[in-house]
């Protein structure tokens, strides 16, 4: 009978040392700077004849992917970047173009290299 309130206190101990820890570590992982994990977004300038990767990385999809995905995919881009919302006419027509490309109403250029 002796042993309960050594043990009990010991119990005790360890929870408040466990919960010290994890505050310590919930305000350092608070304090941390924020850094975005993945890229969302196409990251540069355009190439003078867009390829099948470029067309791809503007839709946010895969280069041989199902024609639906390719769809929705262009439909998600262009509610962000319409003309009639506030969005460039340049980029609406890249990616009106990098569509077209994927879904093989145009061919791609050979490159030169």
């Amino acid at each position: 009978m002796a042993s309960t309130p050594l043990v009990a206190g010991l119990t005790v101990a360890a929870a408040a040392w466990g919960g010290r820890y994890l505050v310590q570590a919930w305000q350092a992982l608070k304090a941390r700077p924020f850094v975005p994990r993945a890229k969302r977004f196409y990251p540069g300038g355009f190439q003078p004849v867009m390829t099948r990767r470029e067309a791809a990385l503007i839709l946010g999809v895969r280069e041989h992917v199902a024609l639906e995905k390719i769809r929705e995919a262009h439909r998600r881009v262009m509610v962000a970047n319409h003309p009639d919302a506030g969005g460039s006419h340049y980029l609406a027509s890249k990616v009106n173009e990098a569509k077209d490309l994927l879904t093989g109403k145009t061919k791609v250029a050979s490159s030169a290299f």
